[in-house]
């Protein structure tokens, strides 16, 4: 070893290489969009899987090219997958085009969402801080628990019988 550590300073100044040049990036270096200028993520929650595309437009969402009061019918789940562009204030700058596979129309709807929640960083890192802090970011790890053997659900035991 041709450099010997005796301090922590030492530790310091190998651990933390300063570029030389320019240290500030920009914005677009971290953007993440194609040649048609969408940004893609995905979004699982429950077994339900999205694959999420966002392009500046007028806010229209349309999921596995269906509108979405037609795919989801119930005002809640519109409201759900809605939520990261709420939060953000970009509900009429981006159209949304996702395809979801598995699960049920919440677990779907949810996987929207996260998937938006990721496009949108992609598009504008930004707003990661804003939906991060509102917990879109996170995926909802939470899954249904397997049945079990010798029992009737996942913990619910078989009637007992006493004679």
């Amino acid at each position: 070893m041709a450099d010997e550590v005796r301090s922590f300073s030492d530790v310091k100044a190998t651990l933390i290489k300063r570029p030389s040049g320019d240290t500030q990036q920009t914005p677009d270096a971290t953007k993440k969009v194609d040649a048609q200028g969408r940004a893609y993520a995905t979004g699982r929650r429950k077994n339900a899987v999205a694959r999420v595309w966002i392009k500046p437009g007028s806010g229209k969402v349309t999921i596995n090219a269906k509108d979405e009061t037609v795919y989801f019918a119930r005002a809640v789940l519109r409201m759900i997958l809605r939520q990261p562009l709420v939060v953000s204030g970009r509900e009429t700058q981006f159209d949304v085009v996702a395809t979801v596979l598995g699960g049920g129309l919440s677990g779907q709807a949810g996987a929207v969402r996260h998937g938006i929640s990721r496009a949108l960083v992609n598009y504008e890192p930004d707003l990661k801080s804003v939906l991060k802090k509102h917990g879109f970011m996170t995926r909802d790890s939470r899954m249904v628990e397997r049945k079990k053997f010798g029992r009737a659900k996942a913990r619910r035991s078989f009637q007992f019988s006493k004679r």
